[in-house]
């Protein structure tokens, strides 16, 4: 279900698992309530979210005034987030940015515009992986439902094993997994990778030798140059 990877006396940071709600839904067990368990917490904050069918990185506050500065630093987006996903054929272009505004869909699904008035913007690189399919690493600078998700369908790569981008896909998980995260907390500089060939949870995919190689040359991700947008 998870992993704690870091303890500060005012968060956590836990490796969430694939298929794993942060809410609880269908009768689950809550996630909070789990890891509070764990870690000896009466009580837990969420600060952001990923998806159920998202893998990795996530944030929990212990406590209120914690809760409300890190729910303000995801906010004003000075928390660095990148995600890894793999995608399920040859995208239009290979890296770049992907903006537009998003539109509720069908059922559970939302969609790309190419109008720009409060547009999801999503940058990334991507590598060969198995044939037929490419490994990404992706930045979004918003924080938008499904927004990766959404973002590498719209160039023609929607997300192996995803079941509504693209349910046709076969696959043991989604393949978007939250890579690492950055932040300053009370004047302190924090970096978090989770490196998914490393916990045997996180899918089988990881370790396919060209998707490994790929995942080698982003351990850090912030370092890479990352074009600067227009309005940062």
């Amino acid at each position: 279900m998870f992993d704690i990877l870091y303890t500060h006396h005012d968060f956590l940071v836990i490796i969430k698992h694939p298929n794993v709600s942060v809410h609880k839904d269908d009768g689950e067990v809550m996630l909070l309530q789990e890891v509070a368990k764990q870690s000896g917490d009466s009580q837990l904050y969420l600060v952001h979210r990923l998806d159920k069918m998202t893998s990795g990185l996530l944030l929990l506050a212990r406590n209120s005034e914690a809760a409300r500065l890190l729910s303000l630093a995801f906010a004003q987006r000075a928390v660095e987030k990148f995600y890894l996903a793999i995608g399920s054929s040859k995208p239009k272009k290979k890296q770049g940015l992907i903006s537009g505004d998003m539109q509720r869909s069908r059922r559970a699904s939302w969609k790309l515009l190419t109008s720009q008035e409060n547009p999801a913007r999503t940058q990334f690189f991507s590598l060969p992986a198995q044939p037929g399919e490419r490994l990404f690493l992706c930045k979004p600078h918003t924080g938008k439902t499904h927004q990766i998700r959404v973002a590498l369908k719209s160039i023609g790569a929607a997300i192996i094993g995803d079941p509504i981008y693209s349910p046709s896909s076969q696959a043991d998980r989604g393949y978007l997994h939250a890579f690492a995260l950055r932040f300053s907390y009370q004047e302190e500089r924090f970096e978090f990778v989770c490196d998914p060939r490393q916990n045997k949870h996180l899918g089988e995919k990881w370790n396919h030798p060209s998707v490994s190689q790929g995942i080698d040359t982003w351990l850090t991700p912030w370092l890479l140059i990352w074009p600067s947008l227009s309005n940062e």
